[in-house]
């Protein structure tokens, strides 16, 4: 219930900054260039490290990596047929394409599913959405942010993305055991995540000219909320006959609200920020209904 909170206060503090005028406009640049910089990468090395591999959940792994891609097909052939403008798409992909698997998701799982299942989270947050972020969803920034880019420069771009080094050297680092006062530094640089991110989100939100953005908008939680969680169930339930409560995890989890960490990447490409700002501050408490009827389908079926 704390994290909740803590999303709900920080996104109110954000824009209590921005009406008061007490922050510069630059904010959340600033704050964005230390979550990318700074944040990130100590929750990839943290993370990553203690990552416990299971063979048995190869399917929750994959989940953020099909739901990645099938938005990336559907808002690509939607973006062609209702002629929207490349830089919302971009944003469609890379924000409706990936979910809170972490920050919601976990406080999430430990309320409907129990503590114990709070493994299955981690695997789908950490194999799944940090790692399509820090690969496809850089690739889709950089590609829907700059128009024609060599594949040359889209390398360099995903390699030079500090939370892809640090998931790099993370991996590399897995022998070795880290101090305590190595872990306690990763989980206090770490911990900063959410809440500059939700005040970054929360300075940018605009609700005027929203009229222009509800189609969009509409279409990106649609698929957020309803339709990708439902592709999934449709693969792993009716398609390979998959059952019991790692599945049942691994779709709850794909149900996840917009991941506010891939609005930031957005942002920070100047993919769409208004719309950006809505798909994370609109989807995150709509969420926490459909969440809810999505536990009581799971667990019904």
């Amino acid at each position: 219930m704390a994290n909740i909170i803590l999303l709900a206060v920080c996104l109110l503090a954000g824009i209590g900054l921005k009406k008061t005028g007490r922050f510069p406009a630059a904010t959340p640049a600033s704050l964005n260039a230390f979550i990318i910089h700074i944040s990130l990468p100590a929750l990839a090395i943290l993370h990553i490290h203690n990552l416990k591999p299971d063979s048995s959940l190869v399917l929750t792994a994959a989940m953020a990596w099909l739901l990645f891609g099938c938005a990336w097909l559907l808002f690509g052939w939607a973006g062609k047929l209702f002629k929207l403008d490349r830089k919302t798409v971009g944003a469609l992909i890379l924000v409706a394409g990936l979910g809170n698997t972490s920050f919601v998701g976990l406080p999430m799982i430990e309320a409907y599913f129990g503590h114990g299942a709070l493994g299955i989270g981690i695997i789908a947050d950490q194999l799944g959405s940090f790692m399509v972020l820090s690969t496809l969803g850089i690739f889709v920034a950089t590609y829907y942010s700059s128009g024609s880019v060599s594949p040359r420069q889209m390398a360099r771009k995903v390699l030079m993305f500090p939370p892809f080094q640090a998931l790099l050297l993370a991996f590399l680092l897995r022998p070795l055991n880290f101090p305590d006062w190595a872990v306690t530094i990763l989980e206090k640089l770490g911990g900063t995540l959410t809440p500059l991110a939700l005040v970054s989100v929360g300075f940018q939100l605009q609700f005027g000219g929203m009229k222009a953005m509800v189609k969009p908008l509409t279409a990106g939680l649609a698929y957020k909320l309803l339709l990708g969680p439902a592709i999934i169930y449709l693969l792993y339930v009716t398609l390979l006959g998959a059952s019991g409560t790692a599945v049942q995890v691994t779709i709850f989890e794909a149900a996840m609200a917009p991941m506010i960490t891939a609005g930031i990447i957005a942002i920070d490409h100047d993919l769409n920020p208004q719309l950006v700002g809505m798909l994370v501050g609109i989807g995150i408490p709509l969420s926490f209904l459909t969440l809810h009827f999505w536990h009581m389908f799971l667990t019904a079926v």
